[in-house]
Parts: C-alpha cells; structure tokens; sequence
C-alpha cells in the first residue's frame, strides 16, 4: 500500500516542474486527477493480491476513463464509458493540443487541447513509474521516466528552472526510494525499537543492524547541497530536443526552432545596465559592417513580427555558395569583404548568425542553412554560442543615378512587402504623404522620410518609451514623436509601404567600435532598421534612427544616401541630416557641411574609437576574492557577535546575553542569574575553541583547580578563573547568587591567560574558525535532520486482520 502512494506522489511531485510552460493551472489538477487514479488502481490490485502483469493495463483502462469523463463525456456512455465517438473525439483533441504547441510558446494556454496532452503524458509517466517500483521493484529506476518528465520545461522554457521545483522533485523522488528501503526491510525480519536519542526511537531490522535513517540524511544532504552550491549542478537550461516552435518542417528534415520576439529582446538588451561583449570580429578591409540576424515582414498594425524561415538541405553553408540576394542585377557592381566572426562564450541560445547583408559564402561548423527570401542563416540543430565563422560578402555599390532609375518590384516582392492591415489609421497615410513628394520617385521618397526623422520631424531619441505596437506608434509619429531604433525602423518600413516601396525591419547589431584592429559588438549595439527593394539593385538598409549623443552613437547611414559628388572616404557615416539652405534644399558641398563630413570621416570612418573596456579583469578577480573572504569569515563574525552579547551582559545594568544551558547550568538556575549563566557559557566555548577539554562530571571548582594546574596559570588569572566557578555553584546550589564580582574582567583575564597556554596556530583557528561556531552549525543540522527522522517515523497504523 505504501509504494503505489509513494510512486504517485513522486509522479505529482516532478510534474510541478512543467509550471514555466502554461499559463493557467487548470493542467496541473486534472494531470493531478489522472495520477490519483493511476495510483488507486495500483493500491487496490495489490491490497487484493491479484497478479502484478494485471496492474498496467488495468491502470492504462482507468486513465482512458477518466480521460473520457474529464473531456469527452458527451460522447461516452453513461458519460463515463469509452465509445468509439469518445475515443474519436479524444483523437481530435489531442490533434488540436499538438497544432496549440506548434503555434504557441511557453507559457501556453490552458486549451483543451494542450491539457489533454499533458494530462495524458502525466498518467503514462504515472504508470511507467509504478510498474517499475511497485511491479518490478526496481524503485531506482524510475529515476529514468521522472527525468523525462522533468526534462520537458528545461527544453522549452527560456529560463532555468525554479530551485522550489528542484528540491519537490528530488524530495519526492528522494521518497519513493525510502518507501521502497522500508518496504524491502519489512520482509526481512521482525521490527526491533531501539533507543536512538532520549527524544524518539528510531527502527533497526533484526536481519540487519544498519541504520534506515542514514541513507535519508544522505538524501537530503545531497538535496542541500545541490541547492546551496549551484556551481556542483548543470544548469537547467533550454535545448531543442523537440521540434515546437517556428516551422513546419518542411525542408528541414522534421526540425523546427523557437525564435524569440526579436523586438523584445532588442528592448531588453539596450536597457540592461551592462555593456556585455556580444561578437568580435575583423574585416578585410577594415571597415564596420552592420550585422543582421531577423527580419520582419508582417505588420498585423500591432508589431512587427517574421514568417515562417525555411532552410532547405541542398542550401546548407556546407554545400557552397548562398542563394544570390534578391532582386539584385549581375551587372550591379559589388564590393568583396571578408568578415572573421567570433561570438562570445556567454551568449546563448543564439540560432541565428548575425551577418552583414548580403552574404555570399559562409565557412561555418555545423548544420547552417540560409532562408532564400531572406539569407537570414538559421539552425535547428546548433547555436552560435562561442563559434568563430568566416563570411564573405558582396554589398551592392549602389548610387543615386541606378536607384532613381529603379524599376518595378516583382509581384511576390510587391505581394509580401506592401501588405499593410486594413484599420491602418487614415492619419499615417496622410503623414507619409505629406512627408514625401508625390512625383518623386521611390528612392527620393525613401530619402525624404529618413531625413523627416533625422532632422526635419523633430523627433527626438529615447529608450524610456512604450513600444512598437500600433497605438505605441500612432502616438509615436503623430503626438511624441520620442523613441528609440525599433520605433524609428518600424515607423520607416510603415511609411514606406504607405508610398508603396517595398519594406521590411531588420534586427541586429550595428558595426560596434575597433579596438587594436578588432571590431567589439556589444549588447548596446543591438539595433533594428529598415531595409527597402529597389529592383535591380535589391535590399537596401537605410537609418532613420540619430546617432551621436542624442541617439544610438554606433548607427551609421549608409554611403548612398547622402547625395555627395565627391566619392565617400568610406562607406558609411554617423546618421546624420545634410545641411540645408534656406529654401530646404541641400548643399552638399557647402563649406559647413564639408567640414562636418570631414568631421564624421574622422571619428567614425575606420579610425580608432576609445572603447569601454569595461570593468578590468583584475578588480573582478579582487571582488572574487573579497567576496570569498567574507564568506569565509561568517563564523568569526558569528563567534564574535555571541561573545559581545555575552560581555555586554556581565557589565553592570547590561542585558542577559546568550541563555546556552552549556555545562551543569540549568535554565532555572540561568534565570535566576544570567550573566553568570552567559559567563559559564563564555568560558566553555573558549575552552572549545583552544582544544581544551571539561569533563562532564567535574565541578567548576574542580575545572577551576585543574586548569590553573595544568597550564601554570598566573596568581591572578587563577583568582579570576576561581571567581568565575565560585559564581557559577552559588548559582547552582545557593539559595542567592550573591555578589558575582566583576565577571566581565575575569573573562578577559581568563580568556588571555588562556590564549597564552596554546600555539599561535590554535589562536589564529579560534579567531578565524572558532570551532565551537562550526559546532553550534553542526548541531543545527543535526536537529533539522532529527526532525525528517521524527517524520519518518509516522506510520499509518490499519484495522487489525488487513494486510498492507
């Protein structure tokens, strides 16, 4: 009776660690019901003997029962009896649960589905785990199918499990195999009580004198251990064992990946107080490049989010060159770079390579494929975390002349990046027709809106804003007019489609800043911008977002939006607005604006920036080593404050101090007289912490006489050490304490002739690790551990005559 009980309560136990994936808890009681169920059944085949072979498909029947009555019992007999429709409608549901997860991440919804699924999950782990210990008797192995089960949130989840979590599954874990110690030593022989402490017994087995409760305090010590020292246990982190998440499949041999929002986690990482290296890399020509990893074509009028990325085998960075980038002629002319990439150990669950755009050969471990559309390279099997790759890329040299002279996009560019929903405020269509001339072509438009929101909107940079949703940016290019780069690119790309070029957001990091030749990315660089299609020459990246001090300092525009006749030193430039005459138009070769083009080459055209190293490695290493030290010095600190308490009580008008019971001192006595109970205290711990020992039956007298003796204290030490026991004994056996002296000089007196008798080692142990603070921890351990003895210990007793 106890091992079916004890095998669902393991089961319960594990299952509360599948908490980070719902979003209600409505799985949780029904997966609850099914393992009350499951456990019954076992109880009641073994409460009447029946054969072992019949417990799992009795139980695989009660689940299928209590499944049709929880969710198809309009469709069961009697509503609870499985009938074909029930099982059809089952079918159905659990189909539904599958698509939910395929379409949801963590946290899910408590669909009927998704909790059909796990409920059911649950009741099978339930079944397995009792034919195992219960059938079987092999209690140990069903570590193996509550693994599984608590193996599922560290595969979904984003975030480590919860310590809570941990501890209830190792604990109930940690129970089936005591039920099942108990139940193994029940066969061997008549259970003997002995006498363990003077406060509970404990039970020995007649057939075997070791001790049952040694092998629960080693549970939960171990249990303690891998809770307070997490360095000792792997962290429970994320893994794609299952193909949930974005994708279908299709294409990629049955694997999918979950790709977190992109514009979430660009706002999380520019406002994380730490600057955090993300990537290093270099360039051939040693200029910075911007570095893509998503980009958003659908604009529902609330966020911006991606469509569904599909690598196909033939495309793998293994197999060759990546697709040619869309849209972009053969004759366009391109310049060639090569990009070493190195990305940091600290980042992870990174499946996406941050790439310039477009790339054209990619040397890479791994299985790597590019999305055509899109040449985003993703992965369903490997991360990016502490890979070094190669990329070879090819950026169009795109000018002025070729882009006004662009012609049509194609029907599927048109199709998948004009779509704009249909509730689109009437407000941002006539913005962007204010903003941009009507008879100007598509990349004159493109230029007006970039310089509407680099200089002439009045808008402003900021990160303390809402975010990219649609009344976020109603209000951001109508009213505010104040965000940061995921507003700036969002509204861009919008507006854009409204005069109807091509347009999508992409998310990345920006070219960083060089430090000794090598190119530092950082999570502050993380930025988004707009990328728009000009047919012959293909995506093209623009920024609309100010750079500087009044913005993102890292963003660059690029070369062919700045309208210059002289040939660009290089090809990007700090986001900027060309200066304008009085009539609005630009000059570009005016004297002003020459000198801050210069300017700009300057500070950002491949010459050295002072980077933020950050904090250096050796204040680190000190703060480690301060921190240890601390950490080490918790029991002097302990040991200290308890003598303080003590002395501080022997003062005259001071408080009790400690009310310890140490030696013969009784609490009646100690009431009596607490200073001379905190002073008797003080003494036996000294006497501890310098390995000085004090016999259980001698008075303080005769500790007294023994010790002035022994170590050949001083005339007045002994005194002191006298006056100490005097008191001590007219507490214990006078009517009155009577005059107790100065005690407080006695201790200090006794303490330092004491100190004198023992090595300098000894002293420097009881200053830094008194041993009589570690034995205080000790003894607290133990009482804990005595009181999961004293639980242990509870039996259910059963009417006479009923075999358990």
């Amino acid at each position: 009776m106890r091992l079916p009980i004890a095998s669902g309560a393991a089961t319960a136990a594990v299952a509360v660690s599948l908490y980070p994936l719902f979003q209600g808890d409505d799985w949780f009681w029904t997966s609850l019901g099914a393992i009350l169920v499951v456990a019954g059944v076992g109880a009641l085949i073994g409460r009447r003997t029946l054969p072992a072979w019949l417990a799992p498909p009795a139980q695989l029947t009660a689940l299928l029962v209590y499944l049709t009555a929880v969710f198809a019992r309009e469709d069961a007999w009697a509503r609870v009896v499985p009938t074909g429709r029930s099982v059809a409608e089952l079918g159905d549901l659990l189909a539904a649960g599958f698509a939910d997860i395929q379409r949801f991440a963590a946290p899910v919804p408590d669909s009927t589905g998704i909790v059909l699924l796990t409920c059911g999950g649950v009741g099978v782990i339930a079944v397995a785990v009792d034919l195992l210990a219960v059938r079987l008797r092999r209690a140990a192995l069903t570590g193996l199918p509550l693994l599984a089960l608590f193996t599922v949130p560290a595969a979904v989840v984003a975030e480590p499990i919860g310590w809570p979590a941990f501890i209830l599954a190792a604990l109930g874990y940690l129970g089936l195999l005591v039920a099942d110690g108990r139940e193994r030593v029940s066969h061997w022989g008549r259970t003997v009580r002995a006498r363990r402490t003077t406060s509970f017994t404990t039970e020995w087995s007649s057939g075997n004198g070791l001790p049952r409760l040694s092998g629960k305090r080693i549970g939960f010590t171990a249990v303690a251990l891998a809770v307070l020292l997490p360095a000792l246990l792997p962290t429970l982190e994320p893994d794609p064992l299952f193909g949930f998440g974005v994708g279908n499949g299709k294409g990629r041999g049955g694997n999918s990946i979950s790709v977190p929002n992109p514009m979430v986690n660009l706002r999380g990482q520019l406002s994380l107080p730490g600057n955090s290296t993300v990537l290093t890399y270099t360039s051939s020509d040693s200029l910075p490049r911007y570095l893509r990893m998503y980009s958003l074509d659908v604009f529902d009028g609330e966020q911006w989010t991606m469509s569904e990325p599909r690598g196909r085998p033939e495309d793998r960075t293994s197999e060759g060159p990546l697709p040619s980038p869309p849209g972009q002629s053969p004759d366009v002319p391109v310049k060639p770079a090569t990009l070493r990439i190195g990305v940091s150990q600290e980042v992870k669950r990174m499946s996406f390579l941050p790439l310039p755009y477009p790339a054209a050969r990619i040397t890479v471990e791994g299985d790597w494929r590019p999305d055509r559309d899109t040449l985003m390279v993703f992965s369903t099997r490997d991360t990016a975390e502490g890979l070094t790759y190669e990329v070879v890329t090819g950026e169009p040299e795109a000018d002025a002349d070729r882009l006004k002279a662009a012609g049509t996009a194609p029907e599927e560019i048109r199709e998948r990046y004009l779509e704009l929903p249909a509730d689109l405020p009437d407000e941002i269509r006539g913005l962007a027709a204010r903003v941009a001339d009507r008879d100007a072509t598509p990349y004159e438009q493109a230029m007006q809106l970039q310089k509407f929101f680099t200089s002439d909107g009045g808008f402003t940079y900021s990160l303390a804003t809402q975010g990219h949703d649609g009344p976020a940016l109603t209000d951001f290019l109508l009213r505010s007019r104040t965000g940061y780069c995921e507003q700036f690119a969002a509204s861009m790309a919008v507006l854009a489609r409204v005069l109807g070029i091509p347009a999508r957001v992409a998310i990345g990091y920006t070219g960083g800043s060089v430090s000794s030749g090598e190119w530092q990315v950082r999570t502050h660089d993380s930025h988004a911008w707009p990328e728009l299609y000009f047919e012959g020459t293909g995506w093209l990246r623009f920024e609309p977002t100010p750079a500087g001090g009044a913005g993102q300092g890292s963003a660059t525009v690029p070369s062919y939006t700045r309208p210059r006749v002289t040939a660009p030193s290089t090809p990007d430039e700090p986001a900027a607005a060309p200066s304008s005459s009085a009539d609005g138009s630009t000059e570009p070769n005016s004297p002003a604006n020459n000198r801050r083009e210069q300017l700009l080459d300057q500070d950002f055209g491949g010459g050295t920036v002072q980077v933020d190293e950050g904090v250096p490695t050796a204040v680190w290493i000190g703060l480690g080593v301060v921190g240890v030290l601390l950490v080490a010095l918790v029991p002097a600190l302990l040991r200290w404050a308890l003598r303080t308490r003590r002395l501080r009580s022997l003062s005259p008008g001071g408080r009790p101090g400690s009310r310890d019971p140490a030696g013969p001192v009784t609490v009646r006595s100690a009431r009596r007289s607490p200073a001379v109970a905190a002073a008797w205290a003080e003494l036996d711990d000294i006497l501890y912490d310098y390995g000085m020992s004090r016999q259980a039956s001698e008075s303080p007298r005769a500790l007294a006489r023994r010790l002035s003796a022994e170590h050949s204290l001083t005339p007045e030490a002994a005194a002191a050490l006298s006056g100490i026991a005097t008191a001590v004994e007219r507490m214990l056996f006078a009517r009155t304490a009577g005059e107790t002296g100065s005690l407080r000089e006695d201790m200090r007196t006794v303490r330092r002739a004491l100190a004198a008798t023992v090595s300098r080692g000894r002293r420097i142990r009881a200053a830094l690790l008194p041993p009589s603070t570690l034995l205080r921890a000790r003894t607290a351990g133990g009482r804990l551990l005595d009181g999961f003895d004293r639980l242990g210990n509870i039996r259910l007793r059963w009417p006479a005559g009923k075999s358990t």
